[in-house]
């Protein structure tokens, strides 16, 4: 019966974590809401009706290896004239009147052993849709993507006429 009880405690251990694990670095296929953010900021207005392009806001994804998350005085650039009234502006006023940025919840989820280099993609031509999906027509972004080893890989494939992206790479470049 002891033993019975252990290996029936493992089972249930190995289930759970690779169910936390899986969780944690998945998609939920199908899924057109990401999380609730502390700022309904929505980006089928400004990237979509708007036409505002994705650097504006996102200015590193061209120099850097991150994209960045938009500081408060970028979105105040505008919106310290721009519908002042507006309940999600009163919010964002609250936060750049008080010195704070405000905090993001993260959408894109990659494991910690991954980095990924949003300069070289954005120099080798690549649109932001090609891994993070129609974002220009949503109001709450979403993980589009997997963006998981085999899609990169996958997509790195189908890219071989682009000189700017190897279709082989050491693992190094990607995992460090």
């Amino acid at each position: 019966m002891t033993k019975l009880l252990a290996a029936v405690i493992v089972l249930a251990a190995i289930v759970t974590a690779s169910a936390a694990l899986s969780q944690s670095f998945n998609v939920r296929l199908g899924a057109t809401q990401g999380p609730v953010q502390p700022i309904a900021f929505s980006h089928k207005l400004h990237a979509g009706t708007r036409q505002m392009d994705c650097k504006y806001c996102h200015y590193g994804a061209a120099n850097s290896q991150w994209a960045n998350i938009p500081a408060v005085s970028t979105c105040m650039g505008c919106h310290k004239f721009v519908l002042t009234d507006k309940p999600e502006i009163v919010k964002l006023t609250s936060y750049w009147d008080r010195g704070e940025q405000v905090p993001w919840v993260k959408v894109h989820q990659l494991p910690d052993h991954v980095k990924f280099n949003h300069k070289r993609h954005v120099r080798a031509g690549l649109q932001c849709q090609q891994c993070h999906g129609p974002v220009q027509d949503m109001d709450r972004v979403y993980q589009y993507s997997s963006l998981k080893m085999g899609w990169c890989v996958s997509c790195h494939r189908q890219n071989l006429d682009n000189p700017n992206f190897p279709a082989t790479m050491d693992c190094l470049v990607c995992h460090h």
